[in-house]
């Protein structure tokens, strides 16, 4: 059994990564439109294009945190040596450049790129780290309900803290409020990555006489078919999640026409996320994982729908609606994340290579894939109805906000489930692949 203390421990390197990662989902869009000034579709081809290099540098990532062997493990090491770095760039990505218009896009695409990078390399070892913490199935499920319940906190602060921080720091001046807002945030995340690192152990480790190369851990990875399956779930969950939370902004402050409720709006959704994730853990015991998440992503997608009914006067409405498809949605996440530990079991059996830091990495660029593809998507699509910052948007605009934030994010929901079918590793199934491959390497 994992301490609880260690759980929490485990879960507040979640905390520090969401400070920045859901301050990129809320946030940046709207920063680099209606700070920086820089065109929604322009930015919407700039969050594509920085995928590109995450097809290198996450495999990479994956294969040299499976070869790192320190007196603090695998994975853990990263957490200490990437902390500092990853505070400043996120930090330099929120900086207004004193810099001609055509330049800024330049500005920001090297330091969004950066910021990415930066993220790819403290996040894969993180993630990885919740695999060899333990080897327990029930486990994983608890471990993980308690990293995205500390994650869905940091979730809480950015949506509760960054707007008025923001106001606070830069008394009218936005671009310098965004600044010192992010040097408080980021130097928040430093102080959790480091009690992270303090507070976790390595317990699963790799075979002793492994030896193999980045061509055969590619290889391997790709044999496993149910990996494959995750990989593919996380594109489309991500794709649909992040377009509607990134949207999120635009339709309280433009659809429904109360920019004052949009701190409120996101806060409260983030704290049905924490609930969500924290009804995990007794759900999982009592029903099919793999069940359980096709149904709520079936409930997802259909909350979104009816969202799509709600009129601009349904205030109340549209909160209620907002808070239910963050519990259900998020209620899911630990589920998918503790799936992807039983996936490294099943390569390690089928192919006889453990690569855990390969397999979260793949995954984990899939899930950019769809940061990516959802923040993409919301820049153009904004672009596609004639959004103008700042200004009383068109009746054809806010519909067009309207259909994005609804309906779209809903096919995202209903392709995950569509492809969750072909997934057959049960609770029992990991079980039996634990005690052969404990019975091999004895």
């Amino acid at each position: 059994m994992i301490s609880v203390r260690e759980k929490i421990a485990y879960g507040l390197g979640d905390t520090a990564s969401n400070i920045i990662f859901q301050t990129v989902m809320m946030f940046l869009l709207l920063f680099y439109t209606d700070v920086m000034g820089l065109s929604p579709a322009a930015v919407g081809t700039m969050f594509l294009l920085v995928r590109i290099i995450d097809a290198v540098t996450d495999p990479l990532m994956g294969n040299l945190a499976d070869n790192t062997k320190t007196k603090w493990g695998q994975f853990r090491p990263y957490l200490l040596w990437l902390a500092f770095p990853f505070a400043i760039i996120s930090i330099l990505a929120f900086t207004t450049p004193d810099l001609p218009d055509d330049t800024k896009i330049i500005y920001a695409f090297v330091t969004y790129t950066l910021l990415m990078i930066a993220y790819t390399a403290i996040n894969i070892p993180y993630c990885a780290l919740g695999g060899v913490i333990t080897a327990d199935a029930k486990e994983r499920v608890t471990v993980q309900s308690y990293r995205f319940v500390f994650g869905m906190l940091g979730g809480v602060i950015v949506a509760a803290a960054t707007l008025p921080m923001v106001e606070f720091f830069g008394n009218g001046d936005s671009a310098k409020g965004y600044q010192m807002t992010m040097i408080a945030m980021s130097s928040l995340g430093l102080i959790l990555f480091l009690l992270c690192f303090l507070g976790t152990k390595e317990r699963v480790k790799p075979p002793e006489n492994q030896q193999s190369s980045m061509k055969e851990n590619l290889q391997s990875l790709w044999q496993n078919d149910q990996w494959r399956i995750l990989c593919m779930a996380a594109l489309f969950l991500l794709t649909g999640q992040v377009l509607r939370f990134t949207l999120a902004v635009y339709y309280v402050k433009y659809f429904l026409g109360r920019e004052d409720l949009i701190t409120s709006f996101l806060t409260l959704g983030v704290i049905a996320s924490m609930i969500g994730c924290a009804v995990a853990q007794p759900l999982a015991k009592r029903v099919c994982k793999i069940k359980a998440y096709i149904a709520l992503q079936v409930i997802s997608a259909s909350i979104c729908l009816f969202s799509f009914f709600i009129g601009e006067e349904q205030i109340v409405l549209a909160y209620i609606a907002f808070i239910a498809w963050k519990f259900f949605l998020d209620m899911a996440t630990p589920l998918l994340w503790a799936k992807m530990a039983d996936t490294i079991d099943y390569g390690h059996k089928k192919t006889g290579i453990r690569i855990t830091g390969m397999v979260y990495s793949g995954v984990i660029f899939f899930i950019k894939m769809g940061v990516a593809i959802g923040g993409a998507l919301a820049g153009w699509l904004l672009a596609f109805y004639n959004y103008q910052a700042d200004v009383a948007q068109t009746e054809a605009t806010k519909q067009g906000i309207l259909l994005s934030f609804t309906v779209l994010p809903a096919l995202g929901s209903f392709a995950v489930a569509w492809v969750m079918r072909k997934y057959t590793l049960t609770e029992q199934k990991v079980v039996e692949i634990q005690a052969q491959l404990s019975t091999t390497t004895s």
